[in-house]
């Protein structure tokens, strides 16, 4: 990436180290003003709405790590300079133990050159070890003093009239948890690409994802409107008090990941809802790489297991076939989760049934699996089932991994899925087929294999042959001339495999 045509070679490898310390273009966020103006994104219905007069209080809490100071400085002011004085009752700073020494005391000066002007408003608490996301939202939230509270990230810049619509809303529904809409700012050349509206959603492994709103929010023909959201992204604006009363955040959550989750899936289980408020824009600062840890897919992983622990009853093994992770004996410790399931009773919150069939019902409930993870033929216990070359429709035997394109799902209907499942009923999963004619197996969308009458049906027993129920061939494995196995469907001649995990005896 080059950093600007007009800078010098030593400006360049500035701008470049700065860069690789931050994941954004912090040379050129310290050249920008403060207060630079950024275009009003907003739906244009949004612009001619007028809000009451007597709106709730809000406190803004931002939460950082080594964040760029000017980044922090800028959030400061845009929060200043476009929520209304009246209703701004403080900004609530958490530092979860920075180390980069401008957060110091040069942060401190802008902090005590705001309190000249606006006294008491911006305050400080800062951890004296890094505890991750999930606590410095809390601590926060705890310092908290508005009747709403705002917990945002530190890399953010709010837009005009942010917080009247999430104020507004508050104020009509005290149980609603409110996200407003990103706008992405580039961490390269720091301009805005908006994002259209849409609801914060997830898969069974728990990573978030942007999906449509359902059809009815569609019906109104009106972008300004409030979506109904499974989930919320990191941006969360609530009553202070309500948050409180539904269980605030799992402080059990470790670092990163799932806790937006575990929020979305709470507060609609125990009498609240969430929702995308069109009007209120943020603008997000993308990074090219966060500053927690390298992998966070095992924090992740952890993460989610406790989500499912405590609020999926039946459901809670998806996200072990998600992860492809035994039903029991997975060796992750979890946690003490004695407090959060005590919490789900007092709430008297409804089964997670209820929230897959009425505000989550694109999720998939993966209720007929017989066995999933890796295949392996006995012949060759280091050789594993493949989806082969992306994108192309050959299945292959490959060295085991044991990642996503090894992963095999059998169904009781016969179905055999390979290279991952999908955790929503819009998405395809790929079955393997016998094409009647040939050697080798073909790996195909479903539907469209259903449409081709391809010969999809598979009879499995564990240790047992993987049989064609209509061409009564078998997929096998069989030494290729340059000494590594192919896959191939043949004759039957009694080869075995194994599936890696069984979900019941069959």
């Amino acid at each position: 990436i080059k950093w600007g045509d007009a800078l010098s070679e030593e400006e360049q490898k500035e701008a470049e180290r700065l860069y690789q310390r931050y994941g954004y273009n912090a040379f050129l966020s310290d050249r920008l003003p403060l207060n630079r103006v950024i275009p009003d994104t907003r739906p244009t219905r949004c612009v001619e709405k007028k809000y009451p007069e007597d709106l709730p209080s809000i406190s803004v809490v931002l939460i950082y790590l080594d964040e760029a100071l000017s980044i922090i400085k800028r959030a400061i002011r845009s929060i200043i300079d476009k929520t209304p004085a009246r209703l701004l009752k403080e900004i609530i700073l958490v530092d979860d133990h920075s180390t980069n020494e401008d957060l110091m005391e040069k942060l401190d000066e802008y902090v005590n050159s705001i309190e000249e002007e606006l006294p008491g408003l911006v305050k400080k608490v800062r951890h004296s070890e890094q505890l991750g996301l999930t606590q410095a939202r809390l601590s926060g939230w705890r310092a908290a003093v508005g009747d709403v509270v705002a917990i945002l990230d530190a890399h953010i810049e709010v837009h005009v009239q942010w917080a009247e619509p999430l104020l507004a809303r508050i104020k009509e529904d005290r149980t609603v948890i409110l996200t407003p809409v990103f706008d992405r700012v580039g961490f390269d050349d720091l301009t805005l690409n908006p994002y259209i509206p849409a609801a914060d959603a997830f898969d069974w492994a728990l990573w978030c994802m942007y999906e449509s709103f359902r059809p009815e929010w569609y019906a109104l023909e009106d972008d300004s409107q409030p979506g109904k959201s499974p989930s919320i992204m990191g941006i969360l604006v609530a009553d202070r008090k309500f948050f409180g009363e539904i269980g605030s955040l799992d402080g059990g959550m470790k670092i990163y990941g799932g806790e937006n989750v575990e929020l979305g899936i709470r507060v609609w289980l125990c009498g609240g809802s969430i929702e995308v408020i069109p009007c209120s824009k943020i603008a997000h600062v993308e990074r090219a790489k966060k500053p927690y840890l390298p992998d966070l897919s095992e924090m992740m992983k952890r993460n989610a297991l406790r989500v499912a622990e405590v609020w999926m009853d039946e459901y809670k093994y998806n996200v072990n076939i998600a992860w492809n992770l035994p039903m029991e004996k997975h060796g992750i410790d979890i946690g003490d989760v004695s407090e959060r399931k005590k919490l789900r009773e007092k709430l008297k919150c409804k089964p997670f049934k209820w929230y897959l069939d009425h505000i989550y019902p694109q999720l998939d409930p993966l209720n007929d699996l017989l066995g999933y993870g890796a295949l392996i033929n006995d012949l060759a216990p280091d050789v594993c089932i493949d989806q082969g070359p992306m994108p192309g429709n050959m299945p292959i035997a490959y060295g085991c991994h044991y990642y996503s394109p090894q992963h095999c799902y059998y169904r009781t209907d016969g179905q055999l899925y390979i290279g991952g499942i999908k955790s929503h009923k819009y998405n395809s999963n790929r079955c393997l087929v016998d094409p009647g004619t040939g050697v080798y197996p073909g790996l195909y969308d479903c539907k469209t294999a259903q449409q081709k009458k391809f010969h999809m049906l598979w009879d499995f027993k564990q240790d047992g042959p993987i049989q064609n129920r209509e061409t009564k061939r078998c997929l096998e494995i069989a030494k290729a001339d340059d000494g590594y196995y192919k896959l191939v469907v043949q004759q039957c001649s009694s080869q075995s495999w194994k599936i890696q995990h069984l979900i019941k005896d069959h």
